[in-house]
């Protein structure tokens, strides 16, 4: 029998509270630079302690051993969706962080706006991590500027800092394309490829972002330092199961940031808009707190300090969450897990493929005596090493979700 299938089956109707509490790239690795210490180790946090000493940890595996996962297959993952199963570009996740509306056959692509040379070479992959405000006019002015390529329509929408939308809308179009993106500084903006180079509406599609960038670039090619934009997770929107019919549970979605809406949208979690804070997100979560029985909270900062390589700032995010957690606390959920959708390790100023670790409590989980929420300590927890996909199915166990199989 398929296995989620039998879980499927075995699906109870839910009578707790639960809560998965994302902390962005949470997970690091320990260097001599960084005293042998992670953010985490380093970081003062009473109330994760607190926690810590009635919970079981682990550490999870986002993809599969040695594969560093993107912001999507992470966070697909920890919601039990398999990322190799179902995969998703990112920019229809963006696109739906932001409200927009993909039709069938609009092919959307997350962008940023970046910094590049004379000669073409990208220099700052983030243009300084410009302000909303700045990406507002530029998109305003791209948008003014470029409502067409070649048959189809361009929709330009700005997120926040760096970030924006391009959407493609026409017939004949579908991805996914390769990344218009050279990941790291020093190299030219390559072209979007066909990932299936047999596709003739992937090569349609890439011939559209070609004419974009040709179009696009001169009009901010005087400014300063936002000068060019990168162009990744070119996709159509792919049929994917509800999360309500795949676990039963009716679920909430509370972020700041437009992808992680967009991940929760993708798989029907209803988005609470409005908060800007993790305290705002957490006073969200109390006011909510009788209308879902499941609730996806996520804090961005811990990864954005992980990719600037910066551990004094990463501890310091780490220690404003735990600052904030007491509100949580005030209705703490009968399941409660709290994890990372991968790691950042500021040694290495981007997503790796290290397990991150996991802290679930519950009535059920037992605790396995440990005084901290870390790495290391998680490396003795009782969950082991597992793969994300199997976290919802640990937090529904804990939920008393499950029938007995078998006689």
């Amino acid at each position: 029998m398929n296995l989620d299938a039998l879980y499927s089956e075995l699906t109870l109707k839910p009578t707790a509270k639960v809560a998965l509490v994302v902390l962005d790239g949470v997970g690091d690795i320990a260097t001599r630079e960084q005293g042998y210490l992670t953010p985490l180790e380093a970081a003062v946090t009473p109330n994760l302690d607190a926690l810590a000493k009635d919970s079981a940890q682990g550490r999870l595996i986002p993809i599969a051993p040695g594969i560093t996962p993107g912001s999507g297959p992470g966070h697909l993952g920890l919601f039990g969706y398999d990322p190799l199963e179902f995969q998703v570009g990112r920019g229809v996740i963006e696109a739906l962080g932001l409200g927009l509306e993909l039709k069938a056959g609009d092919v959307a692509a997350r962008a940023n706006f970046c910094t590049i040379d004379a000669k073409g070479i990208v220099t700052d992959r983030r243009a300084g991590r410009i302000d909303t405000k700045v990406c507002e006019e530029l998109c305003a002015l791209l948008a003014q500027k470029v409502t067409k390529v070649g048959d189809a329509e361009v929709i330009i929408k700005a997120g926040k800092g760096h970030r924006f939308v391009v959407i493609f809308r026409g017939k004949g179009l579908e991805g996914p394309l390769a990344d218009a993106d050279p990941h790291r500084e020093g190299f030219a903006i390559p072209q979007a490829t066909p990932v299936d180079p047999k596709s003739a509406k992937a090569k349609k599609a890439a011939k559209l972002v070609a004419e974009f960038y040709k179009a696009a670039l001169p009009i901010i090619a005087q400014k300063k330092p936002a000068n060019g934009f990168l162009l990744r997770g070119i996709a159509h929107q792919p049929e994917i199961p509800l999360f309500k019919d795949r676990y039963g549970m009716r679920p909430a979605c509370i972020a700041v940031y437009p992808m992680y809406k967009g991940l929760a949208q993708l798989v029907g979690m209803t988005k609470l808009e409005g908060s800007q804070t993790i305290a705002e997100e957490f006073e969200r979560y109390l006011a909510e707190y009788d209308n879902y029985d499941y609730f996806f909270i996520h804090f961005k900062y811990t990864d954005m300090y992980g990719e600037d390589g910066n551990f004094a700032a990463k501890k310091k995010a780490i220690e404003e969450f735990d600052a904030a957690l007491p509100i949580l606390l005030r209705k703490k959920p009968d399941v409660l897990a709290i994890t990372g959708d991968h790691s950042t390790p500021c040694a290495m100023k981007g997503h790796s493929w290290h397990p991150q670790p996991v802290m679930l409590q519950s009535l059920c989980s037992g605790s396995d005596k440990l005084q901290r929420f870390t790495e290391t300590g998680a490396n003795s927890g009782s969950l082991g090493i597992i793969e994300a996909k199997y976290l919802i199915r640990l937090m529904q166990a804990n939920a008393k979700m499950f029938d007995k199989f078998g006689a």
